[in-house]
């Protein structure tokens, strides 16, 4: 598809760059960003999540995205039609499991309303310091097997990330911006290979593309696109990868440097 408006991407990712934890809303100053951003640009979500799954519902259309990377660059949907997928080895999911069990940490994959876990006791745990509550509907983890899996999800501490690391170098886990748990995903996937894909759908050379993130799932998409954008709630790694770095989510970080950047004002391009 080639790019005849002339358009850019803007690409953002949702928790903690677009969506305040503190209150679980969008900023207002964010919306009227996006608002006025869409007059100029391709406007992106780039997540860790499903954007289709249950806990995400309402906040694509909310954003009102031109198009989503989900799940860490596994799925990609243009006005909700999938232009590519991604699916993880299904022995590398039995492999992943296996190990799980009996460790400090729950490791599975949410689907629709249902729950897929090894440990499960940990996403309870979780859910109950994040939210005070927890309705999950748990099922059978090894029912994954028949299932098409994208990427996976460990929640738990920072240091079984790495026990996971050592025994799967083909895996990574970027810790959430929580720091209570991690995406478990392949080491050739990332939100930079679904901006790159759209860049090629809508016709978008990279130095006409800005990256927001927060988290280390957001490391590589910031380095590759033309301008990448730390949120001040972002760890010292992040910002040290980012052309420039904003203020915290809470503190109108996103409205800020599009301010700085003058993206309002048109396309931006730079060198990669």
């Amino acid at each position: 598809m080639k790019n005849n408006a002339g358009k850019g991407i803007v690409s953002f990712d949702m928790d903690m760059t677009l969506l305040n934890h503190a209150d679980w809303r969008i900023p207002d100053s964010a919306m009227e960003a996006l608002k006025r951003l869409k007059e100029r640009y391709h406007v992106v979500i780039a997540t860790g999540r499903d954007m289709d799954a249950k806990f995400s519902a309402g906040l694509t259309e909310l954003v009102e995205a031109d198009a989503v990377i989900h799940l860490n660059g596994t799925k990609i949907t243009v006005g909700g039609e999938l232009i590519y997928e991604h699916r993880m080895p299904r022995e590398l999911v039995e492999r992943l499991l296996r190990f799980a069990e009996g460790k400090d940490f729950a490791m599975g994959v949410s689907v629709g309303a249902e729950d897929y876990y090894v440990n499960p006791e940990y996403v309870t745990r979780h859910d109950m310091i994040r939210w005070n509550q927890s309705d999950r509907s748990f099922r059978d983890p090894w029912k994954l097997l028949e299932m098409p899996v994208r990427t996976m999800a460990y929640i738990g501490k920072e240091p079984g990330t790495r026990l996971v690391e050592a025994a799967f170098p083909e895996v990574k886990l970027p810790m959430f911006s929580s720091r209570e748990g991690a995406d478990v995903i392949e080491r050739s996937i990332s939100k930079a290979v679904g901006l790159e894909k759209l860049c090629e759908h809508f016709g978008v050379p990279l130095s006409q593309t800005v990256a927001f993130g927060d988290s280390m799932n957001d490391y590589e998409i910031i380095r590759m696109a033309g301008i990448g954008v730390a949120m001040g709630n972002s760890s010292d790694e992040l910002k040290q990868a980012a052309d420039y770095v904003t203020a915290p989510i809470g503190e109108d970080g996103v409205w800020k440097a599009c301010i700085h950047l003058r993206l309002f004002e048109g396309n931006r391009e730079t060198g990669n």
